[in-house]
């Protein structure tokens, strides 16, 4: 029990270490006093540029692939299966994010971090979350709607991938688990974008609303 603890402990740790706060720092600037307030890549972009934002998503992603793929095995041989763990230590670093130690347990909504884990765990299931991500956006053009759905769709996508055999039939479950608990999280921290929705302030993404654009040319 204790090696579980010292690993998932070591994962949050690494996900407490939010690229956007981190960069905001050498360039003496706190995104969480800008914008939308989020100290995430959406906020980065629109506050600071592509640049910033791009260092942000990097950080964002490979703290989550590091502590998905090394923890797990670090040191020691696990006394866990492999599976359980890493998806243990993959939300771990999604709480880490959003919840970060080092900044006052103020940070992002675990979106790249998600996504980090994904790609340490499955690329599937990567590549289909960010295609729903994708036609959410060219529909509606909110990003955090598109995140939402997205989030929410990934136990399902991994029924379609153990159906299609993308995923051994030991991964199913730990990654369903991981799934559904990652939606209501995700689904939680972007309770203030369903606010500004409802409230029509809700900024769009303008140029990846395909739709929306369509439209205004009609």
């Amino acid at each position: 029990m204790v090696d579980l603890v010292l690993r998932v402990l070591a994962a949050y740790l690494m996900g407490s270490v939010n690229g956007a706060l981190l960069i905001g720092r050498f360039r003496g600037v706190d995104i969480r006093t800008q914008g939308s307030g989020n100290a995430g890549g959406t906020n980065a972009l629109r506050t600071q540029g592509w640049a910033f934002a791009i260092g942000v998503i990097l950080i964002d992603v490979m703290k989550a692939v590091f502590a998905v793929r090394w923890l797990p095995t670090a040191f020691s041989p696990a006394q866990y299966p492999a599976e359980w763990l890493a998806v243990a230590c993959g939300f771990a670093a999604v709480c880490g994010h959003v919840y970060p130690v080092f900044h006052g347990f103020r940070g992002g909504k675990g979106v790249a971090t998600v996504l980090g884990t994904l790609l340490a765990l499955s690329t599937p299931l990567l590549l289909g979350l960010l295609a729903i991500w994708l036609v959410m956006m060219f529909v509606f053009g909110f990003v955090g709607l598109g995140s939402m759905v997205a989030a929410a769709s990934l136990p399902i996508l991994v029924q379609v991938g153990a159906a299609r055999g993308w995923l051994a039939p030991e991964e199913v479950m730990p990654l369903t688990v991981f799934g559904a608990v990652c939606a209501a999280f995700v689904i939680w921290t972007h309770r203030s974008n369903v606010a500004r929705m409802r409230a029509g302030t809700e900024p769009r993404a303008r140029k990846l609303w395909l739709l929306g654009r369509w439209q205004e040319r009609r």
